[in-house]
């Protein structure tokens, strides 16, 4: 009898499995699944956004076509506030914001009243993010600056795009939290350009994402840029000798605001989903998104744009926005004052 029993259970439990596969199969077979990054086409959101739209189709039900759509725009805020209110709740649409966008609900610093954020960020769900890389302070080789002391005892000049950029907030971390002394010139138009401006004599160095210095083979081999900080919460197998900001901090406020800061570059490209998707395509998506990551066709694209794979899941970004939740107010505060 018990035999029977579990019999019957078990063919139950494979009815109720092939309606709901049945069912994802249906929601993208035949249709465009759109990621809308919220950056600029030709740079690094940009880049990642499309190797991962070409390869995720091949893991989701009915193997559906997938494009990108940039739109750039305050950071992030205008595809987010998109996402959030107007896109299908439907797994259809997924955002890929710059991932400053993490810390938005505590520090502010992309909207300083909030009336142009039209989102919340604790209702949406996020898929995962395929690197964590953090932002590296890196200066030219021919500059008299080979360690942090040199940068504190002589003044610098280093490149930036704007104000809201973090190679605008980074170094004005550095000098505000470890005593550098880093004249912060604006203006450029991305990262190759300082990279230009850097070979040209015209600045020293910049902050930038160290998949970004990856993508300069030439620049490693010949050791033509000298790394001097990472700004992650840990170093980085890569760069065991350079030392995080967190631990060239003198005081354990300072080392408090650099760690709540370099949370967000374990989400260095966040993938999410509106809210309201129901919970059976979120975990649809998410599951496609894990396959991806070990796709090895997936890799070999992402190495050719300098990013090395090393991803976290949907679960494992929320245990990271619990961590930016926790974080003391105190720090919060303090942190805001200096990046805003």
């Amino acid at each position: 009898m018990r035999g029977k029993i579990a019999t019957l259970a078990a063919a139950l439990g494979l009815l109720a499995i092939v309606p709901a596969t049945a069912q994802e199969e249906a929601a993208f077979k035949g249709k465009t699944v759109r990621i809308l990054v919220g950056g600029a086409s030709g740079a690094a959101y940009d880049f990642v956004g499309r190797a991962i739209a070409a390869h995720i189709g091949r893991h989701l039900p009915g193997e559906p076509s997938v494009v990108v759509e940039n739109m750039p725009g305050a950071a992030s805020i205008v595809m987010m506030n998109h996402l959030y209110n107007r896109a299908a709740k439907d797994g259809s649409v997924m955002g890929m914001p710059l991932n400053g966008i993490v810390l938005e609900p505590r520090l502010k610093s992309l909207s300083r009243d909030g009336s142009n954020v039209h989102f919340e960020l604790s209702k949406m769900r996020f898929v995962g993010t395929p690197a964590q890389q953090p932002q590296v302070l890196w200066v030219w080789h021919k500059t008299p600056y080979a360690t942090l002391d040199d940068l504190k005892k002589t003044p610098s000049n280093f490149g930036s795009t704007a104000p809201g950029g973090d190679n605008f907030i980074l170094p004005t971390l550095a000098n505000a939290l470890l005593g550098t002394q880093m004249k912060v010139i604006t203006g450029y138009k991305g990262v190759n350009d300082i990279f230009l401006a850097a070979e040209q004599g015209e600045v020293h160095g910049a902050t930038v994402n160290f998949s970004s210095l990856l993508g300069k083979p030439d620049w490693m081999k010949e050791k033509k840029a000298r790394i001097l900080i990472q700004f992650g919460t840990e170093r980085l197998a890569n760069l065991k000798d350079v030392p995080t900001a967190i631990e060239l901090a003198s005081d354990e406020a300072s080392k408090q605001m650099l760690r709540v800061y370099a949370t967000k570059f374990k989400t260095t490209y966040p993938i999410l989903l509106p809210p309201d998707v129901p919970e059976a395509r979120v975990k649809t998506v998410q599951k496609a998104f894990d396959a991806t990551m070990k796709d090895k066709a997936f890799i070999s694209d992402a190495e050719k744009i300098g990013i090395e794979v090393d991803p976290l899941s949907g679960a494992e970004i929320e245990k990271v926005m619990a961590e930016i939740n926790a974080a003391p107010q105190e720090a919060i505060d303090r942190l805001g004052k200096l990046v805003n």
